[in-house]
């Protein structure tokens, strides 16, 4: 049975990465995956790096929601995996996305490991995973996925520049809670390696803080990438 699966990946001027996310997926493929890039309209070569990596190359608005939302449009596989440009799936993804497909999940997350080796990622990693399964909200970085059926159903992502994961996930725990996998896949660690572990901390709780208390996602959008 072909794999009824499509991975969507969201990118920006991602030429120097992106082939690191793409290339595992190449037996994905094989097995009747299809992977989608939704470009947000990048001005290096990353449609050159994608060409050969990819079944459909999608020229999107620039904004990680609406880049995602117009990968799913054009998906055809029943279940929707968004999987950003700095994050690599599991090497043994095939056997976990067949069980996936044979739970009949309508949506869901992995567990996320940071790239970097420092032993405050793994700390961050555990509290990450811990809080998600406790609240039960999906971050991006934990490669959501989602039935195409309720994906549709919800309205996709919301049309906003930041937090559209955690806006999407709050609506679809309305409906079931989500299957956690616990192997997890790996998102690079860089921001936390560029700006300080203890200021993205902050950064990344105070945003969320903030969102809660009502604060627009064009104004927290700002401070996130100022």
């Amino acid at each position: 049975m072909a794999m009824p699966v499509s991975i969507i990946v969201p990118t920006f001027n991602e030429a120097d990465s992106i082939s690191a996310t793409l290339k595992p997926l190449q037996l994905f493929r094989l097995y009747g995956g299809e992977v989608i890039v939704a470009d947000g309209g990048s001005t290096d070569n990353t449609r050159e790096v994608c060409k050969s990596l990819a079944d459909h190359w999608i020229d999107a608005d620039k904004g990680r929601a609406r880049q995602m939302n117009a990968g799913a449009k054009v998906a055809t596989r029943k279940l929707l995996l968004f999987l950003h440009a700095d994050t690599v799936l599991p090497n043994n993804h095939i056997h976990l996305l067949r069980v996936l497909v044979e739970s009949y999940a309508p949506w869901g997350r992995f567990d996320v490991r940071l790239s970097g080796d420092r032993k405050m990622f793994r700390v961050i990693e555990f509290m990450m995973n811990w809080r998600s399964r406790i609240t039960g909200i999906a971050t991006g970085d934990q490669g959501m996925f989602v039935s195409k059926n309720t994906f549709n159903k919800v309205g996709g992502f919301p049309d906003q520049p930041i937090m559209e994961d955690v806006e999407l996930s709050a609506t679809l725990k309305k409906l079931s809670k989500p299957f956690c996998i616990g192997d997890p896949l790996t998102t690079s660690s860089r921001r936390w390696e560029k700006n300080g572990v203890w200021k993205t901390i902050f950064l990344m709780w105070s945003i969320r803080i903030k969102y809660r208390l009502g604060v627009g996602a064009d104004k927290l959008h700002k401070q996130y990438y100022q």
